[in-house]
């Protein structure tokens, strides 16, 4: 059975940075797309970033262009979401989740995926 753990969520200072990991397992190949979403409360759930695994390929949102960036450590089977440049809007629990392929794009639309994380707090203070 696949699954995903998400961990790195903290507090953090507007401006500083933190770097969110998801841990894959049970997937049957390496051929999957990842997405991160967040969601604020009293907000919907908001697709911020995802990656093709069949071929690097990846996105994000406008919001957080320049600022974050998405990456893969494929021997320890993680995805990472590195964030820079933190502020008060970012303030969202965090998740990763997964759709498994091959996919040569990928997409943050959240009905485009199957296998969901639990959700890591991010909270940005200003």
């Amino acid at each position: 059975e696949a699954q995903l753990v998400e961990s790195g969520g903290a507090l953090v200072q507007a401006g500083g940075s933190l770097r969110l990991s998801c841990a894959t397992s049970g997937f049957t190949n390496g051929e999957y797309a990842i997405g991160w979403f967040r969601q604020a409360p009293g907000k919907e759930r908001e697709g911020v970033s995802c990656l093709s695994m069949t071929d690097g390929s990846t996105y994000y949102t406008d919001s957080v262009k320049g600022r974050f960036t998405i990456s893969t450590d494929n021997a320890n089977k993680t995805v990472y979401l590195e964030m820079n440049n933190l502020n008060a809007d970012d303030t969202a629990i965090y998740y990763c989740a997964a759709a498994e392929g091959p996919y040569y794009y990928c997409s943050v639309s959240d009905r485009w995926y199957d296998v969901w994380g639990q959700g890591t707090q991010v909270t940005v203070s200003s």
